[in-house]
């Protein structure tokens, strides 16, 4: 753990070295500590990159008692639908089929690459960027937010329970499902809803999942597998107006907290 406690910083990127410092980031979780790969992941400089990162805003956790060159320890990237615009289409629609939510006329948000630096797991880190979101949330009036989110490793059947459980209860409504694309779709409904562990597939549900479904948020149809990223993906959905009051406050207040 850190020598002093965490004095936080959180704020967009604004420079060339600030997402240098969140692709480090993202190098050491999603490449070193998840198996992950990529064709712009640079091994050498441990540096995760896509082409989809100029388009996108970074979100930034800093911890100002860190060394000034080790001090970004949470990400969360950005992407509007201006952004998608210069990208040619937003980073999920590689995986998704997004057109409910494109045909939606609402104000989209993708989320993506979420991740904390491990020895800040558990605390309030994620709280102050859920909280940054909150905030960007409120500033740009966007009313859909969705993205990919994983579980680890290719094999669906040790996953069978979360996933189904996704399918049975968290479906999104067919005005917002995305579906995953045909060339690496995973059925999701693997076992049935009258014998599904549910308190055991809730235990088990990352961390990220189970903090949106506490927001109220749904999955697309289909779950997708990531092979490069040695992962399987879902594609979380959050409609703000359908967040009940409870919800909204959960939100409002940080859900890591």
């Amino acid at each position: 753990m850190p020598m002093d406690e965490p004095q936080f910083e959180l704020r967009l990127a604004e420079t060339a070295a600030d997402i240098l410092a969140a692709q480090r980031l993202r190098y050491a979780v999603f490449v070193q500590e998840l198996g992950g790969d990529g064709a712009l992941v640079d091994h050498d400089a441990r540096i995760e990159a896509d082409r989809f990162d100029p388009f996108f805003q970074h979100l930034l956790l800093r911890d100002l008692n860190r060394p000034e060159d080790d001090r970004v320890v949470g990400v969360y990237r950005l992407m509007c639908e201006e952004g998608a615009a210069r990208a040619g289409r937003f980073y999920s629609e590689d995986e998704y089929d997004l057109g409910p939510l494109r045909r939606s006329g609402r104000r989209l948000l993708e989320l993506g690459r979420s991740c904390v630096h491990r020895e800040y797991r558990g605390g309030a880190a994620m709280m102050h960027l859920w909280t940054g979101l909150a905030d960007y949330i409120a500033t740009h009036e966007i009313e859909l937010m969705f993205g990919v989110a994983s579980f680890h490793g290719l094999d669906p059947a040790p996953l069978a329970g979360q996933l189904s459980l996704l399918h049975h209860r968290h479906l999104a409504p067919e005005d917002i499902r995305p579906v995953a694309r045909a060339e690496a779709y995973q059925r999701m409904d693997l076992i049935s809803q009258d014998v599904l562990d549910r308190p055991a597939a809730i235990r088990t549900m990352p961390a990220l999942i189970k903090a949106y479904l506490r927001l109220g948020g749904f999955v697309g149809q289909g779950a997708y597998i990531d092979r490069p990223f040695n992962c399987i993906d879902v594609c979380l959905v959050m409609d703000v107006a359908r967040m009940s009051d409870t919800h909204r406050a959960i939100y409002q207040r940080g859900v890591g907290r």
